[in-house]
């Protein structure tokens, strides 16, 4: 199958994959509870010819191709994120969540590269493993798949993935590969719980007030970036919920933050859970109060494998151009780059060589201004063929090597 040819078969498709994407996108669910979403995935597998497994909680795995040579595991996430859509687009969503990381595109490109591979089978030479992965914005897909053998029989040699990215500065289209090495942090929650003494808000000397804690609290994190990290320690520390009481005349009796840690090495990661702790506990004590801190579902960094990201670049040069593929070292002038979110395609990073791909999905000139997680984000859709024929080319050229 010529490069031509999976350029060709991938654009015929660009409507089918279309139409999942509509589909995937005005039924948005999130975590684990794929309740249409799974069995929509599913059913559409089975069309193809595929004999298609559940896997852990929500998940679902195939294979295409012939044992006896090599093994490569695709992956899209389906999950979509608790927010109300904004978009100014006639699909939005109604129902209260949105495909606002780009899930829905994931998941429909793969069921197009699925179609291609499953009608070239006999020209594999060895077998492509497909991972349909729910719960990635918890980060607790990924986990949940690999502890339920997503990664055995057969275990693959190789992994991919591709996100799609709007308002990146770069033409529709356009894949950027990750330089090896790691290219997304370490991702942790946390819970901050003050716990104070309730009481009326005419008299608060009969009461502690957690919210006065919990705000200290605040402030006295930002510290530990400020004066405990060095400017090589990159991590970020972010509170992104603060929540007491129900009337504007009492004083609760607990306070509750909520956020989450990003970093680059387990030291700091360590540190700064450590550090947390105990600046949150200490500072409770100065107003009378107690805390706790209690750390929940999270992933590690995500590693790239240097040998496949040096192949798949030479891949995509080849079948889209050398101005529609590039690497993030080319386009860092040679410095590391590295984004800020977090992905769960961490854990596989972990297990076997993987690699994660980024795919223009909406310049900012064009209208795609909004970023991932923003209410109002709008995708590309033209580059839904392109993602499918990316997930064969590389598929097709990895086995043949």
């Amino acid at each position: 199958m010529t490069k031509e040819q999976i350029l060709r078969e991938a654009k015929a498709l660009q409507e089918e994959i279309k139409a999942h994407r509509l589909w995937l996108h005005t039924h948005a669910e999130t975590g684990f509870d794929l309740t249409e979403t799974k069995p929509y995935v599913k059913s559409a597998l089975t069309e193809m010819g595929y004999a298609v497994h559940e896997c852990g909680k929500a998940g679902l795995v195939t294979t295409v191709g012939k044992p006896g040579g090599k093994v490569l595991l695709l992956r899209a996430d389906m999950d979509a994120l608790p927010i109300a859509e904004e978009a100014d687009v006639d699909f939005a969503c109604k129902n209260g969540r949105m495909h606002a990381c780009g899930h829905d595109m994931h998941t429909a490109m793969l069921l197009g590269a699925a179609k291609i591979l499953k009608a070239h089978e006999s020209e594999l030479d060895g077998m492509v493993k497909l991972m349909f992965q729910p719960a990635e914005e918890i980060f607790e897909g990924s986990k949940d798949m690999i502890a339920s053998g997503v990664l055995e029989n057969p275990r693959p040699d190789a992994a991919l993935m591709i996100h799609v990215a709007a308002g990146m500065p770069l033409p529709a289209g356009t894949v950027v590969v990750s330089a090896p090495g790691v290219s997304a942090p370490a991702a942790d929650y946390f819970t901050i719980r003050v716990h104070g003494k309730g009481c009326h808000g005419s008299a608060p000397q009969n009461g502690i007030d957690p919210l006065t804690a919990a705000a200290h609290i605040l402030i006295a994190l930002q510290e530990i970036h400020a004066r405990e990290l060095s400017a090589s320690d990159e991590a970020v520390l972010t509170i992104g919920t603060f929540h007491a009481g129900e009337a504007g005349n009492v004083i609760p009796d607990t306070a509750t933050m909520g956020g989450t840690i990003r970093t680059y090495d387990e030291k700091t990661r360590a540190y700064l859970k450590e550090r947390m702790t105990a600046i949150a506990k200490n500072v409770a004590e100065a107003f009378r109060a107690g805390a706790e801190v209690s750390f929940g579902s999270g992933c590690p960094t995500l590693v790239n494998d240097k040998d496949l990201s040096e192949k798949v670049t030479g891949y995509l040069k080849d079948l889209l151009g050398a101005n529609r593929a590039f690497t993030t070292a080319e386009l860092s002038g040679g410095k590391p780059a590295r984004g800020g979110g977090s992905e769960d395609f961490a854990y596989v990073s972990h297990e076997v060589p993987s690699l994660m791909l980024a795919l223009a999905a909406g310049e900012p000139s064009k209208g795609y201004v909004y970023p991932q997680h923003h209410p109002k984000v709008k995708f590309d859709e033209s580059v839904l063929s392109t993602g499918a024929a990316v997930f064969v080319d590389c598929a097709l050229q990895y086995l043949r090597e």
